[in-house]
C-alpha cells in the first residue's frame, strides 16, 4: 500500500471544480481546499508506485491545474 499527498496549484477560481474532478479518480481518498501556496490537496491510497504516478498524472493533466508536488507518505 502507497499513501500520499498530492499538492495541487490550480488557476484563479479554479479550485473548487478541480477539487470535484480529483474526487472521481479512483485512489483518491479525499481531497480540499488549501491557503497558501498549494489551492487542494488530494490524499492518495494505492497498491503500488506505479498506480500512484498514474493518479499523479491524471491530477496533473486536468484543465486548470499549474502544478502539482506529490509527497509519498510511506511503501510497504
Amino acid at each position: 500500500m502507497v499513501s500520499a499527498c498530492v499538492l495541487i496549484s490550480c488557476e484563479p477560481g479554479k479550485f473548487p471544480e478541480i477539487a470535484k474532478k480529483i474526487k472521481e479518480i479512483k485512489g483518491v481518498a479525499r481531497a480540499f481546499s488549501a491557503s497558501g501556496r498549494w489551492d487542494v490537496i488530494a490524499e492518495v491510497e494505492v497498491a503500488d508506485v506505479k498506480t500512484l504516478t498514474r493518479v499523479a498524472l491524471s491530477i496533473n493533466g486536468l484543465s486548470g491545474v499549474k502544478a502539482t508536488e506529490t509527497l509519498v507518505e510511506s511503501v510497504l
